[in-house]
Order: structure tokens, then C-alpha cells, then sequence
């Protein structure tokens, strides 16, 4: 349906001179109707709702409180002590074996120190702890002590809880310590808390210190245990492995025996040994064969060239060191002579003659000497062949021995191996045995913070159970009247519902329908500010009931958009106020901030989003959006995609203001649905034609219809508008 009812009423009026119309205040509606849209939300609502029902919210709050006091001092107070323990190596290096003392330890890590949590945790600890401090003979760790307890028999009988006498006295006391002990790892460090809660702040101190020690004293005896453990197994091992040893030596030396393979000085085999010696000896032989010969040949040419004195064999010899000196005598004495006597005197041939007997002689022993380094080179030769044929012989023998040889070295070699394993054995015993025997293996943890008494209880805590109790009772009570109030304002509401109309002001009835009067024969104006104020504070005090606000016009004219954006900017002082240009009047682009800004024709086209259309008017806090701008297609406004981009509006401002000018394009579902019509007809329409108006703008859907006035709201004519505007 086309929303051109105004403008068949528009022709339907007669035309009348033109006045000046005077603005007249109008009247709000006063049904008790609720008119709020649905979905939407009033906060003040919510708060009249909690203010009327503030006895549903306190007095359930106060008596919570109450019980809430009175049942945490009923309750017995538990004392908490706590111990710490620092887990770290502690072993002594002195005490470590000697292949880990120059290895540095690794740090532990944040698995190994839960595990260690786990360990403070077990059951064998927890039942020492309990045997040391008597706890299963006290009440507190026990039920059956205490007596039988109706309410956790009543727990009991619907399986709440374990009944206390279908269980034995050690899983009662246990259940009872492990309800009290906490234990943990501080966060990112080695260090184990342990907490303990009991009635008695002595017996929590005591039970807490005990749990520590008994974690020093089981990871003592788990080492101890473990070195007791190595003991045993090595003494076994090495038992067996000196029979071995024995028994590979015994094979080695029964098979060096059978072979003849025996052992000489520096560990080696008589025929490795005598390889050696024989090959030494031909080496020495060798040398002085090829000494003796060198030396016989030298001394031969010496002979030949007459020069003995150079060989140092033959000066050497006792024979000719004494000739060569009864040479020189002679030869001394012929100089002598042959001074004063003359070559033919008998004495100078007489000492010739004797030094040439002694050159003979020199000569001859010269040759006997060379004889014998050529007998020396012979008998040289003769050990050396000698020596080769020995050691030939010995290599053969050699040659022949080397598999016996190897299977003897394997021999040997496992007899070593069974040997060293035994050592290491016998050095891991003694090691063992040390450590075991010392008694005083330090654990890898160490008390760093003694639990102490404490004077303040750590259950219950009093204040936070009270204040959460509290708290608590008073959010349930005020969400569920908040929830109420919610449920009731966005209850679905059809749309065709009748409204009540509210008891119209008593009006003389004229003989004739009544004619509106003219203030003064003057051109037509838009109604005065202060009937407009006074509309806007009406339409402020109706809250949600105003939410979404279609102006409407009956002429082609500026009046309609002035009126819809001077009613925005007063709305807007109280309140967040959009107004919605749907006009195909001009006077948007002279009041926006941005003219050039895209419309609701270009979100529904998609061109735009709904942070690019919205703009700020120039002169006030009222944001615009505009329709269609100058030369877009205005069909787009009848998308019914447009109506959702209206309710999302209205879900995000106070008002929702519709310039809707003559309405002749526009569907009526846009503009009627949940809305209020205010309408600024002619001022040449009659008291009939603005009734008739307003009945027909109700029927196609307007909650409500307020037409402006010229006059103050005194006459009949006001009152006419005011009857209309309260039905």
C-alpha cells in the first residue's frame, strides 16, 4: 500500500487565503497503555521495577547475611600450619663413585618435582605420620569416635557420602588426614609446600613437621635400600666372575704350555725373543766383517804407496811404535854424522844400513797386520753365514707357531676382559659397601621453613562467606526481578492491537463541523518553538514509547523538513536523536556536515556501510542519514531491507526522527510500524479534514497521531489536537 493518503486529502481541501498559523502546545497521549516497541529496553523501567520491589531483593539478602554470620560461627575453626621443603642435591662428591665425581650433576625438573609432591602424597607416609601422632585415636580424624551423626547418616543412605561404619578405622583416619593435607610445587622453583588443617593449632604444627621428616627419612632409606640392594647383586656377580677369571687363565696358560708358546723378559715368546737376539748378532757380524775387510785393504795400499804412517791399525801396534822410534834415532845420529863425516865413511853406512833394516821390518809387520784383518774378515763371514742359517731356521719355526700363537692371544684376551669386569665389580663393591656402611646418605631435599602455630584460623573465612553469600542472594534476587522486567517489556505485541483511546476532553458541539480559526490572514509558517519544546519534552518523558517518529507533511514545501530537524536538535539535548531524511526536500545538504555523504539508497545497493551514511548535523549533537541523493533512483526506499536498517536504528538512538515529507513514494509498513505520526498539515484544512486525517493515519497503523496547531492550546482547536494526539 502507497502512502498517499495525504496527499487525497490534500485535494479533498478547499482552498482558503493564507494565515499565519499559530503554534499550539500539543497534547501527549494519556492511556495507560504501555507503548513501548517490542524489544526495546528501559533502563529507568528496570530501575522504577527494582525500587518497587526493593522488599523482594533485601529481605531475602538480610536473611541470608544472618544465617550466613550465624552458621560460619557455628562452624569448628581449623588451623593451618605449613612447611617447606627445598628439593636440591645434596650428596656429598666425596661420597659418589669415582667415574660420577667429575660430573656435574643435573638440575631437576618440573616432573620430577611433582613426583615428588606425589611421594610427600603416599599412603606408606601417610600411615607413619598417623602412627607417630596417635591420630586415629583422636575424635577429629575419626567419625565413629564422635558418635553417629545424622546428617551424614541421612548423606550416607543416598550415597552423598561414604558411611563411616562400613569402612575400617585406617581407610576413616585416612580419609580424615587426606581431607587436611595440601601439597603443591611453587610455581617456577624447587620448593614443595606443605599444609596441614586441624582443630588443635599445635597438632597441625606437629603433624605438618612430621610429614617433612618422614619425607627426609624415606628418601634416606630409598638410598640406603638402593645401595643395599647393589651390594647384594654385586657380591653374586662377583663370585661368578672369579671362577670365570680363573677359568680363562687356567685355559690360556694349559694351551702356552701345549704349544710351547712361553713367555720371556718383556712379555714376549722365547722364539719372538731369540728372533731378536739372532738378528742382532748377524747385524754385529756383519759390521765386522765389512770392518775388517775395509781396514786389510787400506793398509795393502798403503803398503804399495809407501805410506804406513797414515794407518792408525798399524802405528797402533807395540812392534812398530818402537821401531818407528829407533828410526828416528837413527835417522838423528846419520844427521849428526854427516856433518863432519862423508857419504863414504863407514859409520854413515853403517846407520843407512840399519835404518833400511828397520823400514824392512816396519814393512813386514805392516803386512802381518793387514794378514790379520783378512783372517778377522774371514771368521766374520763365517759367523755371519752361520748366524744367517740359524735365524732361517727360527722363522721357519716362527712361520709355523703364528696360529697357536693367535689362538693363545684370544685366550689371553678373554681372560683380560673376565679379569677387568671383576675389578670394576670388586671397585663398585667396596663403593657400595662405603656407603651403605656409613649410614649417613644425605636426601635430596631439605627443610627450609618450619611450620609454626598459628593463632588465626584458616577455616572457615568468615568475612569472604558471609560477603559471598550475600552478594550472591542479592544478584539472584535483583536478576531475577531485572529478568522479569526484560521478559515483560520485549513480550511480542501485535502490531493490529487496539489501543484503548483515552476519555476525550468534553468539547461544545456545534451546529456545523467547526472551522479552525485563523490567527491572521498571513502566509502559513512552521508552528512556534515553544509548542515544538513542549512536544519534545512530552515525547522525552514517554522514553521507549517515542522511540521511532515519522514527520509528516501536506504540501510539497520546507515546512516538514524544518519542523522534523528542529524537533531533532530539541529531543537531542536529552537524549541520542537520528534524523532520517526521507524527503525529497533539499534542506539536508545545507545542515550536514558531509552533503556529499552516501544514503539508505546506497546501503541497500551495497555501495555503502552504516558508519559511511550516518553524518552530524552542523549546529547540534543530532546525527543524520540521508535517503537518496540528487539523482539517485528513490525506489531503492522501498526495499524491505530498509525497515531492518530502521530497527537497528531505533535499537541504537533515543528517537528515531522520519522526514517523510508528503509520504507519496513511500511504503506505509516503513513508516507506520511502531511509529508516531506528527503532522504539520495546511493551514486552510478543517477541524473534519485534520479528524479524518488523523483516524485514517491510526488506521493504516500509527500508534498514535499528534497534528500541530496554530494556536497555543487554549481553543477548540487546540483541544482538538489534543484529543487526537491522546488517541
Amino acid at each position: 500500500m502507497r502512502f498517499d493518503l495525504l496527499a487525497r486529502i490534500k485535494d479533498r481541501v478547499p482552498r482558503r487565503p493564507r494565515a499565519a498559523a499559530v503554534a499550539a502546545a500539543p497534547a501527549m497521549a494519556a492511556s495507560g497503555v504501555p507503548a513501548s516497541e517490542a524489544g526495546d529496553i528501559d533502563l529507568r523501567a528496570i530501575g522504577r521495577e527494582l525500587l518497587a520491589r526493593k522488599r523482594f531483593v533485601l529481605i531475602p539478602t538480610v536473611l541470608v547475611a544472618i544465617l550466613a554470620t550465624v552458621a560460619v560461627n557455628m562452624v569448628t575453626p581449623r588451623y593451618k600450619s605449613e612447611a617447606r621443603i627445598l628439593i636440591d642435591g645434596r650428596e656429598n662428591v666425596f661420597l659418589r663413585p669415582n667415574a660420577e665425581r667429575s660430573e656435574e650433576r643435573a638440575s631437576l625438573d618440573a616432573e620430577a618435582v611433582a613426583s615428588q609432591v606425589q611421594l610427600l602424597l603416599s599412603r606408606e607416609l601417610a600411615v607413619q605420620v598417623i602412627k607417630a601422632n596417635k591420630l586415629a585415636s583422636l575424635p577429629e580424624f575419626d567419625p565413629v569416635l564422635r558418635g553417629i551423626s545424622p546428617i551424614r547418616t541421612l548423606l550416607g543412605l543416598v550415597g552423598l557420602v561414604r558411611d563411616p561404619f562400613k569402612m575400617t578405622p585406617e581407610e576413616r583416619v585416612l580419609e580424615s588426614y587426606y581431607n587436611r593435607v595440601t601439597a603443591y610445587a611453587v610455581n617456577k622453583s624447587r620448593v614443595i609446600v606443605i599444609e596441614f588443617q586441624s582443630e588443635n593449632p599445635k597438632l597441625a604444627a606437629q603433624v605438618a613437621n612430621s610429614i617433612a621428616d618422614g619425607y627426609l627419612v624415606l628418601q634416606q632409606n630409598a638410598r640406603r635400600q638402593q645401595a643395599r640392594s647393589a651390594v647384594q647383586w654385586l657380591s653374586g656377580e662377583i663370585d661368578s666372575l672369579r671362577k670365570k677369571v680363573a677359568d680363562a687363565e687356567s685355559r690360556a696358560e694349559a694351551f702356552r704350555s701345549k704349544s710351547s708358546l712361553f713367555v720371556g723378559t718383556n712379555n714376549t715368546t722365547l722364539s719372538n725373543q731369540q728372533l731378536g737376539e739372532l738378528n742382532t748378532q748377524l747385524n754385529n757380524a756383519r759390521v765386522q766383517k765389512a770392518d775388517a775387510e775395509s781396514k786389510a785393504r787400506l793398509i795393502r795400499e798403503m803398503l804399495k804407496g809407501g805410506r804406513l804412517t797414515d794407518a792408525s791399525e798399524v802405528l797402533n801396534t807395540e812392534l812398530i811404535r818402537r821401531l818407528s822410534e829407533q828410526r828416528v834415532t837413527l835417522r838423528a845420529q846419520l844427521a849428526e854424522q854427516s856433518s863432519t863425516l862423508l857419504g863414504g865413511h863407514p859409520r854413515i853406512k853403517e846407520l843407512k844400513a840399519q835404518i833400511s833394516d828397520l823400514n824392512r821390518q816396519i814393512r813386514e809387520e805392516a803386512a802381518k797386520v793387514a794378514r790379520s784383518l783378512e783372517n778377522d774378515a774371514k771368521l766374520a763371514a763365517a759367523r755371519v753365514d752361520s748366524l744367517t742359517a740359524s735365524l732361517d731356521q727360527l722363522k721357519r719355526q716362527a712361520t709355523s707357531s703364528n696360529d697357536q700363537d693367535v689362538q693363545l692371544r684370544a685366550l689371553e684376551r678373554e681372560a683380560k676382559s673376565e679379569r677387568d669386569l671383576l675389578e670394576t665389580y670388586l671397585a663398585k663393591y667396596r663403593e657400595a659397601t662405603a656407603r651403605e656402611n656409613i649410614d649417613a646418605a644425605p636426601a635430596d631435599a631439605r627443610i627450609i621453613s618450619r611450620p609454626i602455630v598459628s593463632n588465626t584460623p584458616a577455616y572457615p573465612k568468615k568475612l569472604p562467606i558471609i560477603l559471598i553469600a550475600t552478594l550472591a542472594t542479592l544478584m539472584l534476587t535483583t536478576g531475577y526481578v531485572v529478568t522479569s522486567e526484560l521478559l515483560r517489556m520485549t513480550s511480542p505485541r501485535l502490531a493490529s492491537q487496539p489501543v484503548a483511546a483515552a476519555p476525550m476532553e468534553p468539547v461544545p458541539a456545534p451546529a456545523e463541523p467547526m472551522v479552525l480559526p485563523i490567527a491572521q490572514p498571513e502566509a502559513p509558517s512552521a508552528p512556534r518553538a515553544g509548542e515544538l519544546e513542549r512536544l519534545a519534552d512530552d515525547l522525552h518523558a514517554l522514553g521507549g514509547q517515542a522511540r521511532r517518529l515519522s514527520v509528516l507533511g501536506t504540501r510539497d514545501n520546507e515546512t516538514t523538513s524544518e519542523i522534523a530537524l528542529t524537533l531533532a536538535r530539541l529531543l537531542a539535548r536529552r537524549g541520542k536523536v537520528v534524523l532520517v531524511d526521507l524527503s525529497p526536500s533539499a534542506s539536508f545538504a545545507l545542515t550536514s556536515a558531509d552533503p556529499d555523504a552516501p544514503g539508505l539508497a546506497d546501503l541497500m545497493r551495497g555501495d555503502a556501510s552504516f558508519g559511511q551514511i550516518i553524518t552530524r548535523d552542523r549546529a547540534s549533537p543530532v546525527h543524520l542519514v540521508g535517503g537518496a541523493r540528487q539523482g539517485s533512483d528513490r525506489a531503492l526506499l522501498q526495499s524491505p531491507r530498509l525497515t531492518l536498517a530502521l530497527d537497528a536504528l531505533a535499537r541504537t538512538y533515543d528517537h528515531v526522527v522520519l522526514d517523510a515529507g508528503t509520504a507519496n513514494d513511500l511504503p506505509t509498513s516503513l513508516l507506520a510500524s511502531g511509529a508516531r505520526a506528527i503532522v504539520a498539515p495546511d493551514s486552510s484544512m478543517t477541524a473534519n479534514a485534520r479528524s479524518a486525517m488523523a483516524d485514517q493515519l491510526k488506521a493504516v497503523g500509527f500508534s498514535h497521531v499528534i497534528m500541530l496547531g496554530a494556536g497555543p492550546g487554549t481553543g477548540p482547536r487546540g483541544r482538538l489536537a489534543r484529543q487526537h494526539a491522546a488517541a
